[in-house]
């Protein structure tokens, strides 16, 4: 098995920790934010899950290993989840989201950005690079719709 896959597994389970982290604190602000929250986590872990159980297939994990291996990564969620939880101040939940919070959406925002901004600026093609920046305009504005609600 290549050392990839290892790779992704670690990631993926720090990444699900963070998803677990927001899930939880975000549930501790109000019913509204932790369904918004978990919704928009939930779209995008589908397409990730399906990313990270290939690149499993492609470091040589056979079909029922990868995804006995994706499932542990959801371990890291849960745990998230009970840090936050736990993470409470006696004072109460606000000085727990106070930082959980900013946290979680400031390394959401660095991965994503990470992952596009390099993308965009290797593309030959600009109607491509238009096509990719409105998108993340697009994104940026159902989310800040969905918090005016």
């Amino acid at each position: 098995l290549q050392i990839s896959g290892y790779l992704n597994l670690l990631a993926n389970t720090i990444d699900n920790f963070t998803h677990g982290l927001a899930v939880a604190a975000s549930f501790l602000v109000s019913k509204k934010v932790g369904f918004l929250t978990t919704m928009a986590i939930l779209l995008h872990e589908i397409p990730h899950e399906v990313g990270d159980f290939a690149i499993l297939l492609r470091a040589g994990f056979d079909r029922w290993s990868a995804a006995k291996m994706q499932l542990s990564t959801a371990l890291g969620g849960i745990l998230g989840a009970c840090f936050a939880i736990c993470a409470q101040s006696p004072k109460g939940a606000g000085e727990t989201v106070a930082w959980i919070l900013p946290f979680t959406s400031g390394g959401f925002l660095y991965i994503a950005l990470v992952n596009v901004v390099p993308d965009l600026l290797e593309e030959k093609n600009p109607w491509n690079s238009l096509q990719q920046i409105l998108l993340l305009c697009t994104g940026i504005t159902v989310m800040v719709l969905l918090t005016l609600t």
